[in-house]
């Protein structure tokens, strides 16, 4: 059969699962809560996987290797974010979801805005919510559609839809427990997809396999295996010359480490069993597993696509970099493989996608229509479709951005990750109890925000600084500031934040040694950050080389180990990410309905 013909057959299995489990949280989810947040019932396997296939999307497995092919191993540091990505997690989500259990938040706008007693935070944070989903769905719902369009003939317009309908549906019928379970195999198929390309790319005739591989690409133009420079002081680099400097390189990682403080992240953290799952998320699933395959099989497939292009290949003359995949799948996969690979990117679209439109929909339902329309009054089953009215809509927006406003998306679709880096200031506030006041949490987050639109649309990236540094850093000078000028707090927030902080001190306080191992880490993870992925990273471009890896290469899989076992310490040893069974008790027993569950 042909390639196409095992795509469709691939397809209509992938359908079939999908929907079966849209249908089952149909029949079976029948509270709010249920819908929203899976009951809190999310088990430990089916996060795991799921919630690393959200943390990366169809820009992963169709984009990453496309950018590695156009800037070469500059921007394979890119592939870092594997572990940036996680690290958010690891300074938040156990905390979060400890709070979520004892106070009953549903959304995150529930937690920041009880924290510091100001609904303008919700409104932002609804806002966020809105705009992430809208936008980054849309770039996953587009990118669906070019690679059906490209492998298998299928008009744009109408792959679009289709793909939208897909994830319309399990979403919508389901909730998040569907989005979860449907999650599980996504995280195989976008693993597994990335891995066979990269293999079938290497080891190809045109290539040669390794020897031939790395031979060719340390003959490539040295402008591909270096990084350029630490900083550039204007507002663009030297004509021809990679945009991706050390600091870049570096605040770009900050940029993804938005994925895990994003809305959507925090509802997901609030709706699992508990925390025991999330340290080997951090630390293993997407540290390690998929970090194997970025670090490798996209290096592969963008160092190869490049290879193969100066030499002359002729079905990669004229490619770009959305182009790049597509064309090396059509090109060196067998019938059967091209089926598994192209669900393996459909798979990693929407592993992205489904997880934003629901919460997305579910954060409109919980602090819109159900707080301030029906003033807390609406029924389960009420509340349940009107989800799913609110998610619809949000699908029908993305998709609409998507198919109509192209230009837009590309900027909004960049900003999408740097406005979930902004919420970093309220978490900072409400997790580790930074000390400034509502009014500069309010102002802060807004000033994040503008920031980001600013560094990004009118000044682009000043100092070689990528827009989620800018948007953080305003933000937390303005709520700081809000604080030097003497704003205070009312008496009935103090109350709150302390209540909170002793709590949290209290159930989540270190062991003797965890105490230790945070101090040893509070050194490690800087000095990692800066000779990982920061100012250091320049010494890559001649420091070693080792197994034929050009010595940039060599650099980040040195420092890409380097980072596992840090991660490991940070999640088990110093204790950020373990939960004992005594605070998982605590916060079950102590559960203090101050946010009603509806």
């Amino acid at each position: 059969m042909s390639g196409t013909t095992w795509v469709y057959i691939m397809l209509g299995i992938y359908i079939i699962y999908c929907f079966y489990w849209g249908l089952k949280g149909y029949f079976t989810e029948k509270t709010a809560a249920g819908y929203a947040v899976a009951g809190r019932s999310i088990p430990f396997i089916a996060f795991l996987m799921a919630a690393t296939a959200a943390s990366f999307s169809g820009w992963t497995f169709i984009g990453h290797p496309g950018l590695i092919w156009r800037d070469g191993l500059a921007y394979a540091f890119a592939s870092f974010y594997v572990l940036t990505i996680p690290i958010t997690g690891t300074f938040f989500s156990k905390r979060t979801w400890l709070l979520g259990k004892r106070y009953g938040f549903i959304t995150p706008g529930d937690m920041y805005a009880y924290y510091f007693n100001n609904e303008l935070v919700r409104w932002l944070v609804v806002v966020t919510a809105f705009l992430y989903a809208m936008f980054y769905s849309a770039v996953q719902l587009m990118a669906s559609a070019a690679l059906f369009h490209v492998i298998a003939g299928v008009p744009v317009t109408f792959g679009a839809i289709f793909m939208a309908f897909i994830v319309w549906f399990y979403v919508v019928t389901g909730g998040l427990k569907a989005s979860t379970w449907v999650g599980v195999i996504q995280f195989v198929l976008l693993v597994g997809g990335i891995i066979l390309l990269g293999y079938y790319v290497i080891t190809s005739d045109a290539i040669g396999g390794w020897a031939a591989f790395s031979q060719k690409a340390n003959a490539l133009d040295a402008k591909l295996l270096k990084v350029p420079r630490l900083i550039n002081f204007g507002l663009g680099g030297a004509s021809g010359e990679s945009a991706w400097t050390a600091v870049m390189v570096l605040t770009y990682m900050f940029a993804l480490m938005g994925i895990q403080c994003s809305p959507a992240f925090t509802m997901w953290t609030f709706g699992i069993k508990n925390p025991k799952p999330l340290a080997w998320q951090q630390a293993f699933m997407s540290t390690f597993v998929v970090g194997f395959a970025l670090f490798f099989f996209t290096a592969f497939q963008g160092m190869g696509a490049k290879i193969l292009e100066v030499g002359g290949y002729a079905a990669l003359q004229g490619v770009n970099q959305a182009t790049v995949v597509p064309t090396l799948m059509k090109e060196f996969l067998p019938p059967f493989v091209l089926g598994l690979v192209f669900m393996g990117a459909i798979a990693a679209i929407h592993s992205t996608a489904a997880p934003y439109i629901g919460t997305g929909g579910s954060i409109l339902l919980r602090d819109v229509y159900w707080r301030y329309i029906k003033k807390q009054e609406a029924g389960h089953a009420e509340q349940i479709w009107v989800n799913r009215i609110l998610a619809t809509v949000v699908t029908i927006a993305a998709l609409a951005v998507g198919l109509t406003s192209k230009a837009a998306l590309v900027i909004l679709g960049a900003l999408a990750t740097s406005f979930g880096f902004v919420m970093y200031v309220l978490l900072l506030g409400v997790i580790w109890g930074f000390r400034f006041p509502s009014v500069g949490a309010a102002l802060g987050v807004l000033a994040g925000m503008i920031s980001v639109f600013l560094t990004y649309y009118v000044w682009k990236y000043p100092l070689s600084m990528h827009c989620a540094f800018w948007g953080t850093f305003i933000g937390l000078v303005v709520a700081y500031i809000c604080r030097g000028i003497g704003i205070k707090d009312n008496e009935e927030t103090a109350r709150r934040q302390a209540d909170i902080r002793q709590w949290l001190d209290s159930v989540d306080a270190p062991s003797e040694n965890g105490l230790k191992w945070r101090g040893i880490m509070k050194v490690v993870v800087p000095v990692w950050y800066f000779f990982a992925i920061g100012p250091a990273c320049m010494l890559g471009n001649s420091a070693f080389s080792f197994a034929g890896f050009p010595s940039l290469w060599s650099w980040q899989i040195t420092w890409w180990i380097l980072g596992i076992i840090m991660m490991w310490a940070l999640c088990f040893k110093a204790e950020m990410s373990t939960t004992t069974e005594t605070q998982i008790e605590r916060a079950e027993k102590e559960t203090n309905i101050v946010v009603k569950e509806a």
